[in-house]
C-alpha cells in the first residue's frame, strides 16, 4: 500500500541530516521514562507501573507487519483511553497543542491533525523491528 503522504511544513524545514527529528525529540522528552531510550518498554519508571509499557519497536510485528498509524495516534492523543484504558499511560496534551497540518487518512480524504502527533507516530514507525510491510490508516 502506498505510504501515507503527510504535508508538514514544520517537519520539512531544512535540518542537518544527523539532527534528531521533531518526533524523536518529543519521544525522548515524553516517553523514555517508561518505554526506554530504544522504545522496548524498559525505561527507569517501567518497574513501578501496574502494566508493563509496550515494546514500541514491535507495534507492526504484533500486527503481522501492518503499521496502524491512526491507531498509534489515537493511543498517543488519549482518544483510545475510553475503549482501551492503559491505566499508567498518560495523555500527552502537549502533542495536541500546536500547528495543525493536513494528513492523508488513506481513503483519499485529508484531515487536519496536530503536527507533533504525526511527528511522534512517524518516529515510532522508524524504530519498528522488523520494518512494516503494509500500511493502514
Amino acid at each position: 500500500m502506498k505510504r501515507f503522504v503527510i504535508l508538514v511544513s514544520l517537519l520539512a524545514a531544512a535540518t542537518p541530516l544527523n539532527a534528531q527529528s521533531v518526533g524523536e525529540r518529543l519521544f525522548m522528552k515524553n516517553c523514555i521514562a517508561c518505554h526506554g531510550v530504544t522504545g522496548h518498554g524498559d525505561g527507569p519508571r517501567a518497574i513501578h507501573l501496574k502494566t508493563r509499557p509496550a515494546d514500541l519497536t514491535r507495534i507492526a510485528a504484533r500486527r503481522e507487519g501492518v503499521w496502524p498509524i491512526l491507531e498509534v495516534m489515537s493511543i498517543l492523543d488519549g482518544y483510545m483511553k475510553v475503549t482501551n484504558p492503559r491505566e499508567d499511560m498518560p495523555v500527552f496534551e502537549g502533542f495536541l497543542d500546536n500547528d495543525m497540518v493536513e494528513f492523508d487518512t488513506g481513503n483519499g480524504m485529508t484531515t487536519m491533525v496536530p503536527a507533533k502527533l504525526i511527528a511522534v507516530a512517524n518516529y515510532l514507525e522508524t524504530i519498528q523491528n522488523p520494518k512494516p510491510t503494509r500500511y493502514v490508516p
